[in-house]
């Protein structure tokens, strides 16, 4: 196999056993939004709980080990779910609350770790390399648990292994609540038996296109020529063969929180066209919005700025619930803007600003949102990732004439 994959190519051998001396631990918080909620209720505790948008129409964000076992999962339909297991109790959710306790998370692996990524708001990866010259790793990684745990009450389960990958199958594996290591020695044993389904980046598309392909596990995917797999699924075909087979050089990228997005738009010729303000704010909105949904963020504080011909400017700002949708931060900014522009002088130049930022999937987001409203987002934001930010807009977006500078921060 190896003569094989050398033909292929010979780096891929060379950086997977240049990577094999890493420690990499993968933590993710259990169940998060429902362990929190029990954590203010303990007589949720046992019980199928459903997180997410109440009526019919909404989605569920998350929910809890025991409403899985009736087939439950993030991003379904809230009325799927309840039909899937009437005895569930639906819980709106707080992402406020769900944010300080993902910040104190943070804060004890920041004190306690030399190298921390923060991949969304329940899940770090921590890059421990070096630290078994003075402890074990999975020692180490066992009693931050336990810390966490004692410190938070909130249950969290972990990975150790060489790389992000393996990790976090681990961690997976370990669920709920519990620990497990996978050395070096030991990938290929604990990777092969495993579905393609474990693999991160095997969403349901690609595992039907592995599927009808006659691929179940890991261990076949893994003695898949890789060329075969470039050309059924491109270059990412290439990191999920290499992903089966243990590799995964990605490193952990130190956490630093972004605090803040922002656009502004200077005008060549000062407006006091109230209309087409609108519509270029709606498009600084939407791009903004796009952003956020991207990067995996949400925001939960608005604010629009206004620059007056003689350079007088003006803020005005509001918090809100945590949110990346358009339709609902539209309304928000055009509303500001209307309290804000009360002086009916020509404006030079109007922004936005998304501030107060948290990391969290997209589905955090559906708490207020339908189906119909998450399927939307979902097809505009593919349609921009495969055409450009500005592929796709509403018929009231503003072209930009006049404009000398649309800088985004």
């Amino acid at each position: 196999m190896l003569n094989y994959l050398a033909k292929f190519d010979k780096n891929i051998i060379k950086s997977k056993w240049n990577m094999a001396d890493r420690n990499i631990v993968h933590m993710d918080l259990d169940s998060f939004f429902v362990s929190v909620e029990r954590l203010k209720n303990d007589k949720l505790n046992d019980k199928p709980i459903l997180i997410g948008g109440a009526s019919d129409r909404g989605v569920v964000a998350s929910c809890s080990y025991e409403a899985r076992l009736f087939g439950v999962s993030a991003a379904m339909p809230m009325r799927m779910a309840k039909l899937l297991c009437p005895d569930a109790l639906v819980i709106k959710g707080d992402m406020e609350e769900y944010s300080r306790y993902s910040g104190m998370v943070t804060e004890i692996i920041k004190d306690r770790a030399p190298i921390v990524e923060k991949a969304s708001i329940d899940e770090h990866y921590l890059d421990i390399t070096g630290m078994d010259k003075f402890f074990g790793c999975y020692q180490w990684a066992h009693e931050l648990r336990q810390t966490i745990t004692k410190e938070t009450g909130l249950p969290i389960s972990f990975g150790l292994s060489v790389n992000k990958t393996v990790a976090k199958v681990a961690t997976n594996e370990a669920k709920p609540n519990g620990e497990k290591n996978v050395g070096k020695n030991a990938i290929r044993p604990f990777l092969n038996p495993l579905s393609i389904k474990k693999i991160p980046g095997v969403g349901t598309k690609i595992y039907q296109q592995l599927r009808s392909m006659g691929i179940e596990t890991i261990y076949t995917l893994s003695q898949v020529p890789p060329e075969l797999m470039q050309k059924v699924l491109g270059e990412n075909g290439i990191t999920i063969w290499q992903k089966s087979n243990g590799i995964d050089e990605t490193p952990v990228v130190p956490y630093m929180e972004r605090k803040s997005i922002s656009t502004e738009t200077t005008f060549d010729k000062d407006t006091i066209d109230v209309t087409y303000l609108n519509q270029v704010l709606l498009g600084m909105v939407m791009e903004l919005a796009f952003q956020l949904r991207e990067e995996r963020r949400l925001t939960s504080c608005i604010t629009v700025k206004l620059r007056y011909s003689n350079f007088d400017t003006e803020t005005k700002q509001l918090r809100i619930p945590y949110t990346a949708f358009d339709k609902t931060l539209i309304d928000i900014t055009k509303d500001l803007f209307q309290k804000l522009y009360t002086r009916r002088m020509l404006i030079r130049l109007i922004g936005v600003r998304f501030s107060h930022l948290v990391s969290g999937f997209e589905q955090i987001n559906l708490f207020n949102a339908s189906q119909e409203q998450y399927n939307l987002y979902q097809a505009m934001d593919k349609i921009r990732r495969r055409f450009g930010e500005k592929s796709l807009s509403m018929a009231a977006v503003a072209p930009k004439r006049g404009i000398l500078i649309d800088e985004t921060v």
